[in-house]
């Protein structure tokens, strides 16, 4: 843990939060900015700055804990359905260097659910890009 992270200082108590889970490698608790009634954080205990930095055994445990929140939200609150978001770098709106999914239930009533997109689903890319950026993926990560 880093003295200067806020979730880690969450993990230690020293910083107030709304816990809603919590086992030996993770912690949920409910976020303060809210795109939804409902919407929490579920982090590793042990710190990791983001996506590119958080060992596959913590991701796993994080994945695996929000998908059980997100079962709970569906039944307990009666969510339509959930998004899970992670943002990595501060290029993509990350803006607590510690790795976290966000669990955001979300409600075919405005009234419980804030969230929109930010760009519009279903308008078709350029074939040719996307083509030569899978290829270029691909030969990267085989």
């Amino acid at each position: 843990m880093t003295e200067q992270c806020l979730f880690c200082g969450i993990v230690s108590g020293a910083v107030p939060s709304t816990k809603v889970a919590e086992d030996d490698t993770t912690f949920a608790f409910m976020d303060i900015h809210p795109g939804s009634d409902g919407h929490l954080l579920v982090i590793p205990k042990r710190h990791s700055q983001d996506l590119l930095d958080i060992p596959t055994n913590d991701l796993a445990a994080v994945t695996l804990t929000a998908q059980r929140l997100a079962k709970t939200v569906v039944n307990e609150l009666g969510a339509d359905g959930v998004n899970l978001l992670n943002c990595c770098g501060a290029e993509a709106w990350q803006t607590v260097f510690h790795f976290h999914l966000h669990v955001i239930p979300r409600y075919t009533n405005a009234a419980k659910d804030r969230l929109t997109l930010p760009w519009t689903p279903g308008v078709r890319g350029d074939n040719s890009t996307i083509t030569s950026l899978g290829e270029r993926i691909y030969r990267a990560a085989n």
